[in-house]
């Protein structure tokens, strides 16, 4: 045995020859001690870990990265610093809880996918929804404008300090917070016994629905529901039914149900595919594709052949899920959202601390202690703003005094003995405070000039003024309110952006009908979710009727029936999909094309006797027509008869609304047409009365939501409207042709109609809002054009019938045109797209 083992058995002998009397031991209740000991840990996890106070609505870790930050200077205007200075700073000084957990919180404060209005700006690698950030020595950081106005106004006395650990700093123990960032940002958090979980809200809705409880404190949540009918996630995608949302703003718990933005699209040639933009909040790609693939693998959901990540910085979210042929997009889109992340509950658990205090919280009530908050912060600098303007109207009274006899003044200075002589003279003669006479001795001989006395009587009449608005506002309770509602609005305008979220009541499929169905008719509609959701093409004609086929079989004008008439719009869709019907005011009205007669025969000829009035399918209004039918999940050009032109983004078209405005006409303006301008090099083509074509690239024109008014596409001169507007796909420019008829003088019995065919490539592209080039010349008698075209495989519809009647060579873009001799009533086109095309832009 060693030297070291015999000395430790020894010591153990030794101290077991002790009395216990000796041994200096404790007996404890060890229910009692773990209770206690229980209790201080809940207590501290409670109170300065895992809630937010109600009024700024921060956890303490929060608070203090955004006091630091601005202690360092780290303002939006500087540069970014190393986020592993921030959290040793951090660290060091206020909160002593290990980096990692700091780093963990300034990473959530500048994450755009968590936070509604991110407080940090983040330079460098700070995560995603499904990986985490680089660590802090990587990343760089310095507060956002948010973080700005939360901490604005510290050093007015705005707010209460407190001491640091270790007594050695002063920390705020709230933050002015000039926003209600506990609704707008949320909160997550897991305490002893109790959690929280806030979901974010819209900046402006919030801020609109506080200025309303400031100037009604009576108003009930369903009042302040107007302004915020539910939170504003920042992932956007959509909240299906709102009870509850009611539920959690009157009691601070409910639940709701989010569901990602999906569009049905054609994603190839022979496959329709779920296009995700928007996922639920908290969910990212890779989870979906993991429990997607799961779910597959177990056959809980089938009709799936590929998914493919394309989400990037550039384009944002995309997550295509290719389906299989034959598969309904919809009924797959069930599946997903029963067995995928694409639906999600999010439970609202509204706990925040009031008053030291933690309570559930309703909207009104966590706008009322926000609210409170807001009054007393504008309170409480409103007074330090009021004392040292008073400290400052004392001075400046006094430098006036003395300068009335400045002479006096230096020669009393000049003969006391010392300084505490010369202010007692100086109080004597002048009737000076002790503060007025300290002043005017430590005065500079250069102030004391006829210049000085004028800035000191302008700088009195300016304290006066600013006093008297300060003490009104202290003085006045509704003075008060309305200071702190000015200044939340000022807060929206800075901050306030549109509503990402979309709030939808339901989601259940009902097939529309109208009153006039018959029997068998409403049980069609009934059925409609037994159609197989084929391929298919909806059509328009130009006397106004409408019909869908069976498949995508190429669509000639051979074997038509019906006289005088000839399709204007051939839209690409699937029997489940939806077509949108653009009238000549600018309306785009949703249509199902399930609802849609269908040709009995799959692979039969079109031939517009089949189809139906399309007023039996939308209502109108007197004098308004359909203008085309276009497809909803691409990019469209309007064009208007006064030259206007608009290309839509097809991702703002409401969902839970069957008609909206796809453009906002000025004065008695009309729409005369539209089509997909999905690519950029797709030829936007105007064709004028005066016989002036006009074409450009689409990319000149940059796509904008449904409430724009569009921009000027062709200048026209005085007495000229647009007569025609199309496009011409990029692939099929070179086989578009430009059709001009002329109108003519009735008067004049020599006179009759021409027309001409002209290549579209022989017109030269110009620039936007221009004349363009002339595309006819007009003859003796000709009052302009009277019908006109561009595109793709014209036909043109006669008193007789259908025919090609149209000149069969073509002319030059300047020549004048070729007698008819069939009046002409419509042109439109000759034929689809041949089968198997790509038609994701054909319209």
């Amino acid at each position: 045995m060693s030297k070291r083992s015999n000395q430790r058995s020894s010591a153990k002998a030794s101290a077991a020859l002790v009395p216990l009397e000796d041994q200096n031991i404790v007996d404890i209740d060890v229910a009692s001690e773990m209770e206690h000991s229980f209790l201080e840990y809940a207590y501290s996890v409670i109170y300065t870990r895992a809630l937010p106070d109600a009024r700024d609505g921060l956890k303490p870790v929060q608070r203090r990265i955004l006091y630091m930050m601005d202690q360092m200077g780290l303002s939006p205007d500087k540069g970014h610093v190393k986020s592993a200075r921030v959290v040793g700073e951090v660290m060091g000084k206020l909160h002593p809880h290990g980096d990692s957990a700091i780093y963990d919180a300034m990473v959530r404060l500048a994450q755009d996918f968590n936070l509604r209005l991110p407080l940090v700006d983040g330079h460098g690698n700070f995560g995603s929804v499904d990986d985490g950030p680089a660590a802090s020595r990587y990343t760089e950081a310095r507060m956002s404008q948010a973080a700005v106005a939360m901490t604005a106004h510290l050093n007015e006395d705005t707010v209460d300090f407190e001491p640091n650990y270790d007594n050695q700093m002063q920390q705020p123990s709230v933050l002015p917070a000039a926003f209600p960032n506990l609704l707008v940002n949320g909160a997550a958090g897991i305490a002893v016994g109790m959690a929280t979980n806030m979901a974010p809200h819209n900046l402006g809705e919030v801020i609109a629905a506080a200025r309303h409880l400031l100037e009604d404190p009576e108003a009930e949540t369903q009042a302040l529901m107007k302004f915020v009918p539910g939170p504003d996630l920042p992932s956007g995608a959509r909240i299906v039914g709102l009870d509850g949302i009611k539920e959690a703003y009157e009691s601070g718990r409910g639940r709701f149900t989010m569901r990602a933005t999906v569009d049905v699209q054609q994603v190839s040639a022979r496959r329709t595919g779920l296009v995700v933009s928007e996922l639920p909040y908290g969910v990212g790609p890779e989870r979906v594709i993991d429990r997607l693939k799961n779910a597959v693998n177990n056959k809980k959901v089938t009709g799936i052949a590929d998914v493919m990540d394309l989400t990037d910085r550039h384009n944002g979210l995309k997550l295509v899920i290719e389906l299989k042929s034959g598969f309904n997009p919809q009924a797959v889109l069930a599946q997903l959202y029963k067995h995928t992340p694409l639906e999600e509950n999010f439970s609202i658990n509204n706990v925040a601390l009031v008053d030291g205090q933690p309570q559930t919280l309703g909207l009104k009530d966590l706008l009322a202690v926000y609210i409170d908050h807001r009054l007393t912060v504008v309170r409480r600098r409103t007074a330090r703003r009021l004392g040292k303007r008073q400290d400052r109207l004392h001075l400046v009274e006094g430098l006036l005094l003395a300068l009335v006899d400045i002479d006096e003044v230096i020669e009393i200075i000049r003969t006391s003995d010392d300084a505490a002589a010369a202010r007692e003279r100086l109080m004597l003669v002048f009737d000076l405070t002790e503060v007025q006479a300290n002043h005017i001795l430590e005065l500079r001989l250069r102030q004391l000039t006829k210049f000085s006395r004028l800035d000191l009587e302008t700088e009195r009449d300016d304290l006066i003024a600013a006093i008297e608005e300060l003490e009104a506002i202290l003085n006045s309770r509704a003075k008060l309110r309305e200071a702190v509602s000015d200044e939340l609005a000022a807060v929206a305008e800075q901050f306030g952006d549109e509503r990402r979220t979309k709030l939808v009541k339901s989601e259940e499929l009902e097939p529309a009908i109208t009153a006039s169905s018959s029997k068998t008719e409403r049980a069609a509609a009934a059925s409609a979710l037994l159609v197989p959701d084929d391929p298919c093409w909806a059509v328009l004609s130009a006397s106004g009727r409408l019909l869908r086929t069976k498949d995508r079989t190429p669509i000639t004008a051979e074997g038509r029936r019906r006289r005088h008439d000839v399709y204007t719009s051939v839209v690409a869709t699937t029997a489940r999909g939806e077509v949108g019907a653009l009238t000549d005011t600018g309306r785009l009205i949703r249509l199902n094309t399930v609802e849609l007669p269908a040709l009995e025969q799959p692979t039969a000829t079109p031939t517009l006797a089949d189809g139906v009035k399309a007023t039996d399918f939308v209502t109108l209004q007197r004098g308004e027509k359909i203008i085309a039918l276009v497809p909803l999940n691409q990019v469209l050009a309007v064009g208007t008869r006064d030259g206007v032109v608009k290309r839509v983004r097809h991702d703002d078209w409401p969902l839970n609304q069957d008609e909206f405005e796809a453009i906002t006409l000025k004065g008695d303006d009309k729409v005369v047409g539209g089509s997909v301008a999905a690519n950029d090099d797709d030829q936007l083509v105007f064709i004028s009365d005066a016989g002036q074509l006009l074409r450009f690239a689409a990319e000149l024109v940059r796509p904008q939501g449904r409430a724009g008014s569009g921009i000027a596409g062709m200048k026209l001169v005085e007495g000229d409207q647009v007569l025609s507007f199309t496009v011409a796909p990029a692939a099929q420019v070179d086989e578009a042709t430009v059709v001009t008829i002329t109108a003519t003088d009735d008067g004049m019995l020599e006179s009759a109609p021409t027309a001409k065919l002209t290549k579209l490539v022989e017109f030269a592209p110009k620039g936007r809002n221009t004349q363009g080039i002339r595309a006819h010349r007009m003859l003796r008698g000709e009052l302009g054009l009277a019908l006109a075209w561009a595109g793709p495989h014209p036909l043109a519809s006669t008193v007789g019938g259908v025919a090609r009647v149209l000149p069969q060579e073509y002319s030059d873009r300047d020549a004048s045109g070729i007698m008819l001799d069939s009046a002409i009533g419509v042109i439109g086109a000759g034929a689809s797209p041949a089968s198997g095309e790509d038609v994701s832009s054909e319209a």
